[in-house]
């Protein structure tokens, strides 16, 4: 039988009883992901057409999805905010299509509040297109079939890698609720 010693830190569960996380990184993690994924566009340039997926909307979906009361309804305001100082979007866009998108999935998850994956996908990909679309109307271009038609693999690429987001938010996730320091 293993002798318990409460001073070791060598114990058979010392490593994990009696710690909390670190409330900065419980706090930080979801704003700055998002935020970084503002700033990642930047460095793949499309010449002819977008074929770079939104990553900082498809980390604010995965962070609402993934965690429904972690991230405020009124979030979309500043990171929307933020998200269109980088993106070359008129100001302001991302701002209303953010927020909007924030109150439309507060209301589904009233709606539904069961969780599945097929139904968060299925949520994540309609929001997704409605907010790849919107954003196109937004931006003052001529809607033209060939628009929209150039917009397709942008769609398809950020409706198929989701999942691979919502991966990444889900280990984001586990860093941020991590133990990470010794009570008493």
């Amino acid at each position: 039988m293993e002798r318990l010693n409460p001073t070791s830190r060598t114990d058979r569960y010392g490593s994990r009883i009696n710690r909390v996380q670190s409330p900065w990184r419980a706090l930080l993690v979801p704003y700055a992901t998002i935020m970084i994924g503002s700033l990642l566009p930047v460095l793949f340039l499309a010449d002819v057409m977008p074929v770079v997926p939104p990553i900082a909307y498809l980390f604010l979906i995965g962070w609402r999805i993934m965690r429904p009361g972690l991230l405020p309804l009124w979030v979309g305001i500043p990171l929307g905010a933020f998200d269109d100082l980088f993106s070359g979007q008129p100001f302001g866009s991302a701002v209303m299509l953010w927020s909007l998108s924030m109150i439309a999935l507060e209301l589904i998850e009233t709606r539904f509040p069961w969780r599945g994956f097929w139904q968060d996908w299925f949520t994540a990909s309609l929001a997704i297109i409605l907010y790849i679309l919107a954003a196109m109307v937004v931006s003052g271009a001529t809607m033209t079939p060939y628009q929209l038609l150039a917009a397709v693999p942008q769609i398809a690429l950020s409706v198929l890698l989701y999942p691979i987001f919502a991966r990444i938010v889900a280990r984001l996730d586990r860093f941020r609720l991590a133990r990470s320091r010794r009570i008493g």
